[in-house]
């Protein structure tokens, strides 16, 4: 099922800088994205400050999501980008430490531009900053708002089904009356036949022997597209179908069996019609089932 949320909490991380001065505020974004899948595929976007707390997410979001394909991403940026923050005096001295180690040993090695020590400040990690309880606890807030889109997008998907279900007893209750008018048709078809054909042996074949031979293949043709226990058992899958919507939980993989059923009904329906009217609501029924196949997969 589809679905997005979002959270963001702030962190001020105060360093201990000789010159009293804060460092940087910075700000925990996180969204979580769910789009239709018939399995759980989780995949995550973390900053390297949080890539050891994937394992934590990833249980947290296993715990409560069966289905889907669900994207996490994280990004951690300054309260306020506009600003140019000064760099902190001991974070300097110890990239000049590093570039002097590093010139020993590369004496060819470019020196830091400008750019570069802003960039390498910005993106330090405070000491202080410590995201291993604010994440889960992010996650959590922004599962929670997931699985509240989610349950809305679920309660209009059970509205669709249900409407599907309604148009398919429709169509089963049209089919019902068809076929003993088409059994009678043929009984009456194969009764002229054999009239005719009695006129045409002029007394060669016995009456009886005629006679019998004809209502044995109209009883043959009735057996051949009687569809009462296709539309029995219809009428049974549609009712545990409704009845798993009302109960509501994971019952998506059920549905997707039961719709397979369902399809299969329409199908021997359709391979036994032996009228127009019968092919259309075969066919009509295959559609309303086909919408419904793609939506139930969706279903958690």
């Amino acid at each position: 099922m589809t679905g997005y949320a979002s959270a963001q909490h702030g962190a001020s991380a105060t360093g201990a800088e000789t010159d009293a001065r804060a460092t940087p505020s910075r700000r925990l974004g996180l969204e979580i994205r769910s789009v239709n899948s018939r399995f759980l595929d989780l995949s995550f976007r973390l900053p390297d400050d949080l890539r050891a707390l994937e394992p934590a997410l990833r249980s947290l979001l296993t715990a409560r999501l069966k289905r889907g394909k669900v994207e996490v991403r994280a990004a951690l940026e300054s309260e306020d980008n506009n600003a140019l923050q000064d760099p902190p005096p001991r974070l300097l001295q110890r990239l000049n430490s590093i570039q002097d180690s590093v010139k020993a040993w590369l004496p060819n090695a470019a020196p830091l531009t400008v750019a570069d020590a802003l960039r390498l400040c910005a993106n330090a990690p405070s000491a202080s900053e410590d995201w291993a309880s604010a994440v889960p606890a992010l996650a959590e807030e922004a599962l929670d708002a997931l699985m509240a889109a989610r349950e809305r997008e679920g309660k209009r998907l059970a509205a669709m089904l249900q409407d599907r279900l309604k148009q398919l007893r429709a169509l089963a209750a049209q089919a019902v009356p068809m076929v003993p008018q088409l059994v009678e048709q043929q009984r009456l078809r194969f009764m002229e036949r054999w009239k005719e054909a009695m006129a045409l042996t002029d007394g060669a074949v016995a009456p009886e022997a005629a006679r019998d031979r004809a209502m044995t293949e109209a009883t043959a043709f009735a057996i051949r597209i009687d569809v009462a226990e296709e539309i029995t058992r219809l009428d049974s899958h549609l009712d545990e179908i409704e009845r798993l919507l009302k109960k509501g939980g994971e019952v998506g993989k059920r549905l997707d069996f039961l719709i397979q059923e369902l399809h299969r009904e329409a199908n021997t329906l359709g391979s036994k019609s032996a009228a127009l009217d019968l092919t259309r609501i075969s066919v009509d029924m295959k559609v309303l089932i086909e919408q419904m196949r793609e939506q139930v997969q969706n279903i958690e």
